[in-house]
């Protein structure tokens, strides 16, 4: 750990940060941790995550007997550097009771104001409502996981062929032809998937989709675009972040 960020960092009095672990696709917070400096060299250090168990009063590395690790994206400091939020892509479910997040548990309660003078009532969801909601994070938030980390994994390999030029490899050849042939291919990719997009069942229309997929990733590598450009870009469309041009 470099010592710049170290002058950064305020650990309590115990020697401690906590750490809000955030799905790096989803968004779902998945847990609160905590790091020391070493668990925190070691985050960085193995691209997964560690922690400091107040309860063991040991290092922990998420995963290391369960299988569920999380490899980490980014890692960010809040504004005072008191806190870290660290984005994974997580193996597996977070909480040891196998759920997701450890954020699952619905619960009835009163919040009050400071003064204490003004209180809501939170109902806990029904049954169905739990069911619902757990069928939802089964369809859209699983998937849309796996999906970024293959995306992830896919263009990072076609930034190492961009950079590397193995031969033998048709990103080779596609980076080699330069940005017209790249061009070319997403044109073609893009009318093959009209026309299986207008035939009927949806084999054709997933290869087609993935082709697509693959050359727009190499074109985006070609012109330096990150993915991380795309994840913003979209988050404005669907009005995540602020921008004006999407305040409609």
């Amino acid at each position: 750990m470099s010592d710049q960020l170290l002058t950064r960092l305020k650990f309590d009095r115990d020697g401690l940060l906590p750490a809000i672990v955030q799905d790096a696709v989803t968004g779902e917070v998945l847990t609160l941790a905590y790091m020391n400096e070493e668990s925190l060299a070691r985050t960085l250090q193995s691209g997964e995550t560690w922690f400091w168990s107040r309860s063991r009063k040991e290092l922990w590395h998420k995963g290391a007997t369960s299988g569920n690790k999380q490899r980490v994206a980014d890692l960010r400091l809040d504004c005072d550097g008191d806190a870290v939020l660290v984005r994974v892509h997580p193996a597996g479910p977070a909480c040891h009771t196998g759920a997701r997040t450890c954020f699952h548990q619905p619960h009835a309660d009163e919040i009050r104001t400071d003064d204490g003078q003004e209180t809501t009532r939170i109902a806990p969801p029904t049954p169905d409502e739990v069911d619902a909601h757990s069928r939802r994070l089964e369809l859209v938030n699983m998937p849309a996981m796996e999906l970024g980390i293959l995306l992830q994994d896919l263009f990072l390999l076609i930034q190492e062929r961009r950079d590397e030029r193995p031969p033998n490899s048709y990103t080779t050849y596609l980076f080699n032809s330069g940005l017209d042939k790249i061009l070319k291919k997403v044109g073609e990719e893009a009318a093959e998937t009209i026309i299986a997009a207008k035939n009927e069942g949806t084999r054709d229309l997933t290869s087609e989709i993935s082709d697509l997929l693959y050359h727009l990733l190499v074109l985006m590598a070609e012109r330096e675009v990150s993915l991380r450009d795309i994840v913003t870009e979209l988050g404005h469309r669907a009005g995540r972040q602020a921008d004006p041009k999407y305040n409609r």
